[in-house]
């Protein structure tokens, strides 16, 4: 059953899996969602269209990892199925280094803190005793944030992103962990 973005859930859903077999890489997508849909839900924006673009953003990841050609094919695949423009825009200016424009919406910007900000939370729970998402303070993401060298790919800066959202960081890294620990059995951790 089509959507008025082209594809829905249980569709974008098989294409990640039909173009991800890293198990980590299907994981960060999934919280991508999950951080995403939060997102929209306290922006008041359609969760259904901002948890695509989390699901669907890094389909070529595997394929063309490469940060000057990542996003290329994933907008070739999602334009030949008739995806969301919206989707589609947010999805190429997750990766500016592929691009000469930047992100001026609120979706690519959300997007793209969104996504990186799973990567310091999932570092965040990898540390702890018991490597679970439950155990994982807020206290502690928030001290984590501010230590550049802990998960050094987690870019600070692309996290603070979430102002173009109308959200201070600390309030962003609080909505990101909770969405993600929604769905911790999902992320086996």
């Amino acid at each position: 059953m089509q959507t008025e973005y082209g594809i829905n859930r249980a569709e974008a859903l098989e294409l990640m899996q039909s173009h991800i077999t890293n198990a980590n890489l299907r994981k960060h997508c999934l919280a991508s969602e999950a951080v995403l849909r939060a997102l929209a839900r306290t922006l008041g924006q359609d969760q259904e269209l901002w948890g695509l673009c989390g699901l669907l953003h890094d389909l070529d990841a595997e394929t063309h990892p490469d940060l000057h050609v990542h996003t290329h094919h994933t907008v070739e695949v999602l334009q030949a199925r008739g995806v969301h423009a919206d989707i589609i825009e947010a999805i190429r200016l997750h990766n500016e280094n592929a691009h000469a424009d930047k992100r001026t919406t609120p979706l690519q910007h959300g997007l793209a803190a969104g996504e990186t900000v799973t990567g310091l939370i999932i570092a965040s729970a990898l540390v702890r005793p018991d490597k679970r998402l439950a155990s994982v303070k807020i206290k502690s993401v928030r001290k984590r944030f501010r230590e550049s060298a802990f998960a050094r790919g987690a870019n600070r800066d692309i996290i603070a992103e979430c102002v173009h959202c109308s959200l201070e960081v600390d309030d962003f890294l609080a909505l990101a962990l909770t969405a993600m620990q929604g769905i911790a059995n999902e992320l086996e951790l």
